[in-house]
């Protein structure tokens, strides 16, 4: 049985579903602009979760 989300999980997966589909409907341009935006926030973001775990402040 798989495990269960959390609200928060739940709210915020529908959240990103919502603003993926404005954008689609907005044109494939728009639609593009957010995957690169989103993949830069998520590499960015994990080189600063490294840098913080490198001086033990996240986990």
């Amino acid at each position: 049985m798989p495990r269960r989300r959390s609200l928060t999980s739940q709210l915020y997966r529908a959240a990103r579903v919502s603003n993926n589909l404005r954008a689609a409907s907005r044109g494939p341009g728009s639609f593009a602009k957010r995957q690169v935006r989103r993949k830069a926030y998520r590499a960015s973001g994990g080189l600063t979760r490294a840098i913080l775990k490198a001086f033990g402040l996240s986990k």
